[in-house]
């Protein structure tokens, strides 16, 4: 991209407060009739006063996006059905949505799933009660996953720990599902034509989701982001219920492989899992099975 590549978009005063609140802590001197300017890395803001903000530099798509997606947002739904579900609310279809599972977990893999939802699926998924994993219990989940993962158009990455921690090294926890989001909804391009509504289970705010991905070749956008997803949205439920039921398998094999019980999530019975996995595999086998950038490491170590 030009050093000198810009973008100027009319953006509603919520959105200008979102932009603001996301990178005022590279606010600048705002020039005349600007509300104000802020300089991130590669890129100045600058919001004036008639409404219009621009993007400028070798970086301005990358901040400008979230609000690009928007505007696309709004246009592209205009025409896609919709159906009632619960106290009126519209579920606009088809839609297809994300989520993770397992980036809690000191052991076991990142799984996340991307899926599409269409207005054929829904008496499925009611039928299923789906909604947020976590909301739903492991052995309701290991018999509805397979009923989903046979009907629903979805995409399932599984990333182990040895993998995860070579990337870990070079990457935060958030890019990496920034990465692994993206990578799903590529894979569910290549499968069919995504819908114009897609939605994923925010864990980080718009702008820095996309900074995440300005070196990636590919980047799906028109994402519509919003927290606790899982419940909202039946194409986020579904891939919820998905990635956990990949994450269960995928830790009933570890726990044959090594042939003990891997303790789920991150607290202190994990710790007793790391010590007992350590006295019989040794510490240089840990990072097969463990995230080792979680605290639980240090604790495992000065508990042998």
């Amino acid at each position: 991209m030009a050093k000198n590549s810009f973008r100027t978009l009319t953006l509603s005063r919520d959105e200008e407060d979102r932009l603001y609140e996301a990178w005022k802590e590279f606010e600048s001197k705002a020039p005349a009739y600007a509300r104000f300017q802020l300089r991130p890395e590669n890129c100045v803001i600058t919001c004036y006063e008639s409404g219009k903000t621009l993007f400028q530099g070798s970086d301005a798509d990358v901040y400008a996006s979230p609000f690009m997606n928007n505007e696309t947002l709004n246009e592209k739904t205009e025409s896609v059905s919709s159906v009632t579900k619960g106290n009126s609310r519209k579920i606009i279809l088809p839609q297809a949505g994300s989520d993770e599972v397992g980036t809690g977990d000191y052991f076991g893999p990142v799984c996340v799933c991307a899926a599409i939802v269409t207005a054929d699926d829904i008496a499925l998924l009611e039928k299923l009660g789906i909604r947020d994993s976590k909301q739903i219990n492991d052995e309701t989940i290991r018999k509805a996953a397979p009923q989903l993962m046979k009907q629903l158009i979805h995409s399932l990455l599984i990333v182990d720990n040895a993998r995860y921690n070579r990337v870990h090294e070079t990457a935060n926890l958030n890019k990496i599902k920034a990465m692994l989001h993206n990578q799903a909804y590529l894979n569910l391009g290549k499968i069919t034509a995504l819908p114009d509504f897609r939605i994923i289970d925010q864990f980080e705010p718009e702008i820095s989701y996309y900074r995440h991905l300005r070196s990636q070749p590919d980047v799906v956008r028109g994402i519509h982001f919003e927290t606790k997803a899982e419940d909202k949205y039946p194409s986020v439920g579904a891939a919820s219920v998905i990635a956990r039921y990949a994450f269960l398998t995928y830790m009933d094999a570890l726990e044959k492989q090594y042939g003990m019980h891997f303790a789920k999530g991150g607290g202190k019975q994990a710790d007793q899992s790391g010590i007992e996995f350590i006295s019989k595999y040794g510490e240089e086998k840990l990072g097969e099975v463990a995230k080792l950038h979680f605290a639980n490491t240090q604790k495992i170590l000065k508990a042998r």
